[in-house]
């Protein structure tokens, strides 16, 4: 395990804490909800400099409801730009190297056709704006295959546009393996999103308790990529232990 690719996300309460006594970064989530980018951010500012003290590497996820950078509605689409835009100057002022953004795929709203057609045109308008340094990963929800974020990435053309791996989205959401969907990934896989669950709905159990085989998945990943890894827990420190045993 390499413990400097290896990342704790702030949705544990104790990250802060497990990230300084096993050397590991930060993945900040206080942004998934964007009113923490409003009016709450006086108190989530206070709250997340005692829990990045002594952490350098950090990762931000932006904010992800009601967000839909492929939206029919232009306004919609707007808001997306916005709040992502937010996003990245918050990742810029925190130090963080790569900013987690959901592409906002609905099998129920959008024709896969339409989705990466229009995603193709909103990150390449965006990557305009995006502040120096700054990698954004895709990451995945409900899409059933890899295949059309793999199609948005290639559309692009841009190395600031790179996929995050959400392996308990796949295991809840898709008929692909998760080990499939990092083989396909290949080079364009930047970041991991690690916990588990039964393959029923997306849990974020320990990644001891569930179908997923998470060694062997990470190892393949740390392998064969150079992607990062955040354990994406409300309690993590029982499954980084678990992690680095041998």
């Amino acid at each position: 395990m390499i413990l400097d690719r290896l990342y704790v996300s702030t949705i544990d309460r104790e990250a802060g804490k497990v990230a300084r006594q096993y050397g590991l970064g930060i993945e900040i989530a206080e942004f998934c909800t964007a009113w923490n980018m409003d009016r709450e951010l006086p108190a989530v500012e206070k709250t997340l400099g005692e829990t990045l003290t002594g952490v350098s590497r950090r990762v931000l996820h932006g904010p992800f409801n009601e967000l839909f950078p492929c939206a029919i509605d232009p306004k919609a689409r707007q808001l997306a730009v916005f709040r992502f835009s937010q996003a990245a100057a918050l990742a810029q002022t925190y130090g963080a190297g790569k900013l987690v953004l959901h592409g906002g795929f609905n099998p129920q709203m959008y024709y896969p056709q339409w989705y990466v057609e229009q995603s193709v045109l909103f990150w390449k308008d965006f990557l305009e704006t995006l502040p120096e340094g700054l990698t954004v990963c895709v990451e995945n929800v409900l899409e059933p295959t890899p295949d059309m974020l793999l199609d948005i990435v290639r559309g692009v053309e841009d190395t600031r546009l790179r996929l995050c791996l959400d392996v308990g989205h796949v295991n809840a959401y898709s008929k692909v393996s998760a080990r499939d969907w990092i083989e396909k990934y290949g080079a364009y896989l930047s970041h991991l999103h690690i916990h588990n669950n039964d393959g029923t709905w997306d849990t974020h159990s320990a990644l001891y308790e569930g179908t997923l085989p998470i060694r062997e998945l990470v190892d393949i990943a740390m392998r064969e990529t150079e992607a990062t890894a955040t354990l994406e827990l409300p309690e993590c420190e029982l499954s980084v232990k678990w992690l680095l045993e041998e």
